[in-house]
Order: structure tokens, then C-alpha cells, then sequence
């Protein structure tokens, strides 16, 4: 089994994914009408469907990756040290998100 997750991260590391998605351009990302025409087309779909979950989920990945670029994430960790009073908000504010995609997801019937 060990093996087997040993391919995974060998093949992730690479592909070179972590530095791709670190190295988005943003901006760019979302002036480029490749991206953003089926994006939008999308979100307005789901609109049309009245498919919530769904854009709650888009909702909550931009969130995601908007906040994992700013400033506050680059002081976590410090000379390769874990910022614990900064790393709790992070860590809670994770679960709140999470609970509340799980009460989404799973707790409510439609």
C-alpha cells in the first residue's frame, strides 16, 4: 500500500502541480475569455438550475484559493517555523468551512 501512495507523489511531484498552481496568474486567469466564458456560462447554468450546492462549492474554492494567496498565509510559517497564533485562525476558520460544506452537502434534504 505504501508503494502504491509512493507512485502518486512521485508521479504529482513530476507533473510539477504544486508549482503550477502556485504560479497562477490570476489577472490573467480571469481576463482570458478561454477561461472565463465557460466559467461564467457555468455559474449562470447552476444559476438557471437552481443547483446551490454547486455554486456554493465554486463559491467556496474561489474563497479558498483567494485566501491562500494573501499576505497572512506568507507569514505562517517563519524560518521554518509554524506560527502557531497565526496558524489557528487558519485551522478554524478550515473546519467552520468544512462543517458547513458537510451541513450543506449532507445535513439538509432538498
Amino acid at each position: 500500500m505504501g508503494d502504491f501512495f509512493a507512485k502518486i507523489i512521485a508521479w504529482t511531484e513530476s507533473t510539477h502541480v504544486r508549482e503550477q498552481v502556485a504560479e497562477v496568474d490570476v489577472v490573467g486567469l480571469f481576463s482570458n475569455p478561454w477561461f472565463l466564458v465557460p466559467f461564467v456560462l457555468a455559474v449562470v447554468y447552476c444559476l438557471y438550475k437552481q443547483a446551490w450546492k454547486d455554486i456554493i462549492l465554486i463559491g467556496a474554492f474561489l474563497a479558498v484559493w483567494w485566501v491562500s494567496g494573501t499576505p497572512y498565509m506568507d507569514t505562517l510559517v517563519v524560518g521554518n517555523t509554524l506560527q502557531i497564533n497565526k496558524i489557528l485562525p487558519v485551522l478554524f476558520g478550515g473546519a467552520g468551512l468544512l462543517g458547513f460544506l458537510i451541513y450543506i452537502f449532507f445535513g439538509r434534504s432538498d
